[in-house]
C-alpha cells in the first residue's frame, strides 16, 4: 500500500508513511471486507459511513503538517482509523462521532491496542469541542457545505484546518491556516465525502 499507492502518487512525508506502515488498516473494516482493506477505495463500515481510502487519509495527515507536539480535533471517528494515525504522529488527539455505536468500537479497537492519547466524544462534530479549544490542527472525515465558523474559531493561531468542503456528492478537500485574523486556503483537489450531519454540516 505504502510503496505502490501512497509514494507513487506523491506522498513524501516520512512521518505519515511510517505511520501508515504501522497501523493495520485491515482491523478496521468489517471482516467480509478485510481482503479489499489495502486497496486504493473507501470501504462501507456500518451506519452508512465508509473509512477513506488509504491515499485520501496520507494526503489529509500530511497536509497536517504535523511534528509530535500538536493537540488535533478530529471530526468524525468513524472505524477509528484516521484517529489512530493520527495518535501515532501527534501529542494528543480528541475526535468526535455522532453515531454512538460506531464511536464505542473505535475505543475498543484503540484502547485495546494501547493508544493513550485519544480522548473519545460522542456528539455533533460540526460544533467541535470549544471547552477542549484551542486546537493546534483540525480535520474532518465527512463533507461541508461550507467552512465552518465554528471550527475555525476553535482553531489555534497558526493552525491548520483540513476538511472537504463543497456538496453532497463532490467537494475541494482544502487546507485552511489562520493567521490572528485572517484566513488563506489552498485546495488540494477534488474528493468525494460522504456528508457530515449537524449545525454546521448538512
Amino acid at each position: 500500500m505504502v510503496e505502490r499507492q501512497l509514494r507513487r502518487r506523491g506522498i513524501t512525508d516520512s512521518r505519515v508513511l511510517a505511520a501508515m506502515t504501522r497501523v493495520p488498516r485491515h482491523r478496521f473494516v468489517p471482516p467480509e471486507r478485510q481482503w479489499e482493506a489495502y486497496a486504493d477505495y473507501p470501504l462501507p463500515i456500518g451506519a452508512g459511513q465508509t473509512i477513506s481510502q488509504p491515499y485520501i487519509v496520507a494526503l489529509m495527515t500530511a497536509a497536517l503538517e504535523l511534528t509530535g507536539t500538536e493537540k488535533i480535533l478530529e471530526i468524525g471517528t468513524g472505524s477509528g482509523y484516521q484517529t489512530a494515525i493520527l495518535a501515532e504522529l501527534a501529542r494528543e488527539v480528541r475526535t468526535i462521532e455522532r453515531i454512538t455505536a460506531l464511536s464505542l468500537a473505535a475505543q475498543d479497537r484503540l484502547r485495546t491496542w494501547g493508544y493513550a492519547n485519544v480522548r473519545f466524544f460522542i456528539g455533533d462534530g460540526t460544533v467541535g469541542l470549544p471547552d477542549e479549544a484551542p486546537f493546534d490542527r483540525i480535520i474532518a472525515t465527512g463533507g461541508f457545505p461550507r467552512l465552518p465558523a465554528l471550527l475555525l474559531a476553535q482553531l489555534a493561531d497558526s493552525g491548520i484546518f483540513v476538511a472537504p468542503v463543497g456538496g453532497r456528492t463532490f467537494q475541494h478537500l482544502l487546507q485552511v491556516r489562520k493567521h490572528g485574523d485572517t484566513f488563506t486556503q489552498a485546495d488540494l483537489g477534488g474528493c468525494r465525502f460522504v456528508p457530515l450531519t449537524g449545525k454546521e454540516g448538512w
